[in-house]
This record gives structure tokens, C-alpha cells and sequence, in this order.
């Protein structure tokens, strides 16, 4: 099953490969990352169909936002989960964001137990 972070911090690529470690090395999850919403969506047209089940977006991206993001994956496939990622937990985005077609908003500091869980819950 794979996975794609987008998140405009090069840093949560790290963060992610640790904290599923075992899932990816016991081949549950694949993990493919994206910079911006505009490389996550270069890369979904890449693949016909693509070959990503779920997305996990920061919201706030230089460009297009997350939020922009999860309203074209919808519209275009609207198969893959799309869950979202924020700093900021207000009800405005969060309200977009469900109403919209997230399957979870998830605040940071992440929690990497609730992602894995709800992840894993995608297999």
C-alpha cells in the first residue's frame, strides 16, 4: 500500500521514514514523498491509475495549499483518502477540510500513533 506525504518541510520526510520503520521495511506501507501540492499532483498523473491509496497533506504550502490539493485528488480521484495535516487547528480549515472529503485533520506535533493507526486501518 502506498503512502504519499506532502508537506513543503523537507524534514518531515525523516520524521515519517522513522516513525514507519517497520512498516515499510516488513512491506505493509511504501512511502513516497511530495514537496508541494503541484509535485504530489505531477506525480498522481504520472500513474493511470495511480498507484497511491491514501495522502497525508500539510495544509499550508507555498503554491497551491493542501487544501486546493485534496479538492483536485477528489475531483479527480476520488478513490484515494486524503487525510490533512496542519500547525493550525481552526475550525475554518478543519470545516473545509472535512466537508471536502479528508478522512481525518490531524494536528502538529503529530501524533504517529493515531496516523499509523488510521493508516494501517486503509489496508
Amino acid at each position: 500500500m502506498k503512502i504519499m506525504v506532502v508537506d513543503d518541510e523537507r524534514d518531515v520526510e525523516l520524521l515519517f521514514r522513522q516513525q514507519f520503520r517497520r512498516e515499510t521495511k516488513d512491506g505493509l506501507l511504501e512511502l513516497c514523498y511530495a514537496f508541494s501540492a503541484e509535485e504530489a499532483l505531477q506525480y498522481l498523473h504520472s500513474f493511470t491509475p495511480p498507484d497511491v491509496v491514501c495522502i497525508l497533506s500539510d495544509i499550508n504550502m507555498p503554491g497551491l495549499t493542501g487544501l486546493d490539493l485534496l479538492r483536485m485528488v477528489k475531483e479527480q480521484y476520488p478513490h484515494i483518502r486524503v487525510s490533512m495535516i496542519t500547525a493550525y487547528g481552526d475550525e475554518n480549515n478543519f470545516n473545509t477540510a472535512m466537508s471536502t472529503g479528508a478522512e481525518h485533520y490531524f494536528t502538529k506535533p503529530i501524533d504517529f500513533g493515531r496516523i499509523r493507526k488510521e493508516v494501517l486501518n486503509f489496508a
